[in-house]
């Protein structure tokens, strides 16, 4: 995998790249100090990335409107969010805008990593929020959590769905439990295209991840499984 982590503090970009590096052989990690180091490295590069990992307070970034920006400008990337202290409010207007997850720093090495290698199997992340019952978050490890009944409960009645044919060719792969690696294989495209058809499949369901979005799709008869 290829990843660039984002963050103006030296040592944390460098325990984190030992790390990942040690975790993952294959893993290629760039590190940025600055916002605007990670706009110059993409608008200079044709390079594909699997996951941006950027800290919410650094150089260059001025608020929401800096990560509204790189997500429109570079909507075949995934970025994920990270921070030490970060207003609920915040982590649902980010994820809301397109970000792939919300890494918070007061999780350890080993969750991190999981929650990473989560993001680049397709799915979102980020952590229980009691503040909005319509955030889903993806669970596992460390984090444990319930659901009240209003939470679990899906509202399709006034839902009007338009998958094109290939979303829905996508979406009966999900629902199998593919990955998107699979799904590229199985329907010979690139992974890059099957995110796009994921992200799209996600929006028109008004899911929160793949799995959501596949739970949905049995639920509602789009597909069987």
């Amino acid at each position: 995998m290829k990843l660039i982590v984002a963050d103006d503090h030296a040592l944390f970009r460098d325990l984190f790249s030992q790390f990942v590096s040690g975790a993952e052989a294959d893993a290629e990690i760039i590190q940025c100090k600055s916002a605007y180091e990670v706009q110059d490295l993409l608008k200079k590069s044709d390079a594909h990335y699997d996951l941006v990992i950027m800290d919410w307070m650094m150089p260059g970034v001025e608020g929401i409107s800096t990560f509204k920006d790189l997500f429109t400008s570079y909507p075949d990337i995934d970025f994920a969010i990270m921070s030490g202290v970060i207003e609920p409010h915040h982590i649902k207007d980010i994820m809301d805008l397109g970000a792939i997850a919300y890494f918070p720093k007061t999780m350890s090495s080993k969750s991190f990593l999981k929650a990473i290698e989560l993001v680049l199997t397709g799915e979102r992340f980020y952590p229980v929020l009691n503040y909005d019952s319509s955030m889903q978050p993806s669970y596992f490890g460390e984090r444990t959590a319930n659901l009240s009944e209003a939470q679990a409960q899906y509202d399709f009645k006034s839902k009007e769905f338009k998958l094109t044919p290939r979303e829905k060719e996508v979406l009966s792969y999900l629902v199998k439990g593919a990955t998107n690696k699979d799904i590229a294989r199985a329907l010979d495209l690139q992974i890059v295209t099957i995110k796009l058809h994921v992200r799209g499949i996600c929006k028109k369901l008004s899911a929160q991840n793949r799995t959501q979005a596949a739970l949905k799709a049995q639920e509602l008869g789009l597909v069987t499984k």
